[in-house]
């Protein structure tokens, strides 16, 4: 049996600066970093999932249209593939990620369990290669990608645990909600031991 980590969407478009930056998000990936640097050894399996939507169609209705975005279905263009929006924050260490897969080409994904490595192969297939029976969810956004991950991973089976202290989400109100969401399923909500002054970074959480 064994225990992997997800580290969803910390990509450029999603901290300060990005195409839909999130506050808190530069804060969280220096904050996911210094976690690995104490517990990357307790892991069998990390994944780290990004967005890579196609840059020349709408994706399947998640890029809006002359309309404008709607933030709810509807979204401007982010994480293009293969453009600097895409790629890991800077701060976080990837280089210590198992696995890394990609979600969103050509349709409009959320959910880590929807991605695909390089090679093609969805995450289900890779947890179950490693016979994971527990993932620890962490990243952005904590209403949207990790929301959608973390049910996902409880529909699969999996004992899933989210640290409220490693997510940032767009929206405080919908961050507690999808907390809640996930306890109500049977999934965790915990709190790492990463306290170090930026503890619930943004404040979008909580």
């Amino acid at each position: 049996m064994s225990r992997a980590l997800l580290v969803v969407d910390v990509q450029n478009d999603f901290t300060e600066g990005g195409a839909l930056g999130v506050t808190g998000g530069d804060a969280l990936a220096r904050r996911i970093t210094a976690f690995l640097g104490r517990h990357a050894e307790e892991y069998d399996l990390i994944v780290g999932s990004r967005d890579w939507h196609h840059g020349d169609d709408d994706n399947g209705g998640h890029f809006a249209g002359p309309e404008g975005p709607d933030y709810e279905t509807t979204w401007p263009v982010h994480c293009v593939a293969d453009t600097p929006g895409a790629d890991y924050h800077p701060r976080l260490d990837s280089d210590l990620f198992d696995v890394h897969v990609y979600k969103g080409q050509g349709t409009p994904d959320y959910s880590a369990f929807q991605a695909r490595t390089e090679d093609g192969v969805p995450l289900p297939e890779v947890l179950a290669e490693h016979r994971v029976v527990t993932i620890d969810v962490v990243g952005i956004a904590t209403d949207h990608c990790v929301r959608a991950s973390a049910l996902d991973a409880r529909a699969a089976g999996y004992d899933v645990a989210v640290y409220d202290d490693l997510v940032v989400g767009v929206d405080p109100e919908r961050s507690a909600r999808a907390l809640e969401e996930i306890r109500t399923v049977g999934g965790h909500v915990d709190h790492s031991d990463m306290d170090e002054g930026l503890a619930n970074p943004g404040g979008a959480v909580l």
